[in-house]
């Protein structure tokens, strides 16, 4: 065991002195010791119940003979970082979280992980860190939010975002906001739709790195305390039978982790957040893959915030288990999980116990999956859209460019009414490094779409957009105008066309002119000057 290097001999009396001092007993020193990594803070509402659910692990660690042991990492809520400073820093978070990680169990020599998370760069951090350092793990996460209600109707988080812009819009009174603001979100757990949060968890399910049922299970139920601690009686075993990251998070498990996203109609952070993992699991997945599988994986969960369903109705209707069921003709089945045993076998006795929920292969919402990759001159390495939650109206466009160098600029122009129908607004200098950090940019889709916008506007960036974002939204155009992208060269008026069918992203310019412009082109001053974001762009 990795931590006999901390208990074992003469020379270890000093270590386990300490030890000792926090009530490790003799019999302990010949068990193996498991790191507890809790992202429980009282900031984050998808977090706050966290130490509930880390009770329950330590608890099944200790009954199937472990030592466990606790520390926490940080954990951003982006609902809260939105729209100002502090969204710069949630991106970046993610590398903090899994350098924590790493830290804490190469110092102290832990023999395995359960790692305990939920939002929207926290599992992925913490995913980051299984891979990076491939010791028996096992992840819980917290599990969804229950929805709102408001007058015998369902509303979540995006459905106060979008209320501001009908406000703005006079549509709405503030009274009115009020009263949703005090209803959409009535508890622990990560917001309840298919956002970042929640395409996460269920990717981790199936990438096979959490236990069967495990990411739709609601943060407020008694199954999620049981899985809990059915993932912390696991996690010795997983040291018996030596199974690690790396026997589970293979290049196959990658793209079955993919076809659910696009099943799902998941967010399009998903992208970022797998390549991330996959790179430090030593696997490679290229824009080209999302798409390839985009194409062949059809759409099949209507969920919020493009269509009706929570994720209390995905978990009733079978949830992942059953999910994956239905599309096993496009998995690779063989691919071990957490259990022990093959997705195969996890899903063997699944079932989808509501069709409209969980769609037939036969009867998809839509016949491609929920995200696609575009390029074109303008986007020459890709960028994003969450196709599933475009209107079939908006799936081709052509329409002058709005320039904003920032998301601030943009949500002026947006609030003072100076976008029109027809327009496509177009973001730029917010990519990793311009931004820094990548910035969410819900404020400007969701204001947009509760203005009547989203309809006949187009909205492009180098940043990225929230998962809770719905309408014509491409985002992640590479190279970022921070790098002297084709985006840097745009100028008001210029015409863009988006097609997703065809997977276009373009400007009619020609690429002469493009370059002329370039050569011109000029690096902005960077916005931050000192502290971690100073040290985050300078190794992008």
């Amino acid at each position: 065991m990795r931590s006999d290097e901390i208990k074992r001999g003469v020379k270890r009396a000093p270590h386990r002195a300490l030890l000792k001092a926090l009530g490790v007993t003799d019999r302990d020193m010949d068990k193996p010791f498991i790191a507890v990594v809790n992202s429980f803070t009282t900031v984050v509402p998808g977090h706050i119940h966290l130490n509930r659910i880390a009770e329950e692990v330590k608890a099944g660690v200790r009954s199937a003979g472990g030592v466990p042991f606790e520390f926490n990492t940080i954990a951003v809520c982006d609902g809260i970082a939105m729209g100002h400073e502090g969204m710069r820093y949630s991106l970046p978070s993610r590398e903090v979280i899994a350098d924590s990680v790493e830290i804490m169990v190469q110092a102290h020599r832990f023999d395995g992980m359960v790692l305990v998370t939920n939002c929207d760069k926290v599992t992925p951090g913490m995913l980051m860190a299984a891979a990076r350092l491939n010791v028996p793990s096992i992840v819980v996460t917290g599990g969804p939010m229950l929805t709102g209600v408001l007058d015998g109707k369902r509303a979540s988080f995006a459905s106060i975002s979008e209320a501001v812009g009908k406000v703005l819009a006079g549509e709405m009174s503030e009274g009115e906001l009020k009263r949703l603001e005090d209803s959409a979100c009535p508890g622990c757990g990560s917001c309840s739709g298919m956002f970042t949060a929640n395409t996460m968890a269920c990717i981790t399910e199936a990438l096979g790195m959490s236990l069967p049922g495990c990411a739709t299970a609601l943060a407020v139920s008694a199954l999620k305390l049981r899985i809990a601690k059915e993932s912390g009686e696991r996690i010795p075993e997983l040291l018996r039978e030596d199974l690690n990251p790396s026997g589970i998070m293979t290049a196959k498990a990658f793209e079955n982790a993919i076809a659910v996203d696009m099943a799902l109609g998941g967010s399009t952070n998903a992208v970022l957040h797998l390549s991330a993992i996959a790179g430090e699991a030593g696997t490679s997945l290229p824009l080209s893959l999302f798409d390839e599988i985009s194409k062949r994986v059809p759409h099949l969960c209507n969920m919020i915030p493009s269509g009706p369903y929570a994720l209390e109705d995905l978990d009733a209707a079978g949830g992942i288990p059953a999910l994956m069921k239905e599309l096993s003709p496009l998995l690779h089945l063989g691919t071990v999980t957490v259990t022990g045993k093959t997705i195969e076998k996890n899903i063997e006795g699944a079932k989808v116990l509501n069709a409209e929920v969980i769609r037939p292969l036969a009867n998809p919402v839509h016949k491609e999956g929920g995200i696609a990759v575009l390029r074109g001159n303008l986007a020459p390495k890709g960028a994003v859209v969450k196709s599933a939650a475009v209107s079939p109206e908006m799936l081709v466009h052509k329409g002058p460019a709005r320039i904003f160098d920032s998301e601030e600029e943009a949500m002026k122009a947006i609030v003072s009414r100076k976008i029109e129908r027809g327009d496509v607004v177009v973001i730029r200098y917010e990519g990793r490094k311009g931004g820094p950090g990548m910035r969410e940019m819900l404020s400007p889709t969701a204001t947009i779409s509760g203005m009547g916008l989203s309809e006949s506007v187009v909205l492009v960036t180098d940043g990225r957009f929230s998962g809770a974002t719905r309408g014509p939204c491409v985002g992640h155009l590479s190279p970022e105008a921070a790098d002297g992208g084709p985006i840097a060269a745009l100028r008001n008026g210029d015409v863009i066309e988006i097609n997703i069918p065809k997977r276009i992203l373009r400007v009619e310019l020609k690429d002469d002119e493009i370059k002329n412009r370039l050569r011109s082109w000029k690096p902005k001053p960077p916005k931050v000057k000192r502290g971690y974001l100073v040290r985050y762009s300078s190794l992008l």
